[in-house]
């Protein structure tokens, strides 16, 4: 595990390059679909209104980006940043009837805009993945409005032993999904094992309570697969 960790940023870069052209249906392989379930939760517990601004990190392809403005009737504005410039170029292509998205690249640690810029930051399934935890959510912190909302959507640790035992077995198959569709496999054995070493929900919550959010909370989806964090910047 120590040799993954201390690899970690080359690993999920050489993910990210090799995925990119595959990423949609990598996501679709590896959760059946559900994901866009769970993105779809999180935008209905977000319930945004019109005239807003969203930043989207680590937004692969834009997949939030869509559902955001899908919710809004297009009448918002989206900032969608990653730090890999291929996934953004896929976004772009998928999503080109889209208007008002500006697609950023750049990391987590370090977001191109100015302080107290949007009204939701949202990250899905990239927090485990930054370089600095702990910097990234500062910086959520940073560019929301006052009386802004941050949502993360994020694997976590599931509730029930028996759930619990039937995922670590199909865990042990993602890398070789990976290999048969992308043609590589050691990067999605650093991807299942970031996944057992990420914080629980409680402690992402200590996380964003100790970088200034306020009313935090979190809920569960498929019984702790994933969880979606929620705090206020007040």
């Amino acid at each position: 595990m120590q040799q993954y960790l201390q690899n970690k940023e080359g690993l999920v870069e050489n993910v990210f390059n090799k995925v990119y052209n595959k990423y949609d249906l990598m996501n679709d392989f590896m959760s059946f679909g559900i994901h866009r379930v769970w993105k779809k939760n999180l935008i209905n517990w977000m319930s945004p209104s019109s005239d807003k601004k969203l930043i989207d990190v680590a937004c692969g392809t834009g997949d939030l980006g869509k559902l955001f403005l899908d919710f809004t009737n297009k009448n918002s504005e989206i900032f969608c940043v990653d730090p890999n410039e291929s996934m953004i170029e896929k976004g772009k292509e998928k999503l080109k009837k889209y208007n008002n998205i500006k697609w950023i690249i750049g990391s987590a640690e370090k977001l191109p805009l100015k302080e107290n810029s949007c009204d939701y930051y949202t990250i899905s399934f990239g927090l485990r993945n930054t370089k600095n935890l702990k910097q990234s959510i500062t910086e959520a912190y940073r560019v929301l409005k006052p009386g802004g909302r941050y949502l993360c959507l994020e694997f976590s640790k599931i509730q029930n032993s028996n759930l619990e035992l039937l995922y670590k077995y199909y865990s042990k198959i993602i890398p070789h999904i990976g290999k048969a569709i992308v043609g590589e496999k050691e990067p999605y054995e650093y991807l299942t094992k970031s996944i057992d070493e990420f914080v629980n929900q409680d402690e992402l919550i200590d996380l964003m309570k100790k970088n200034k959010f306020e009313n935090c909370s979190y809920r569960n989806l498929s019984g702790g697969i994933v969880a979606i964090h929620s705090g206020w910047k007040i």
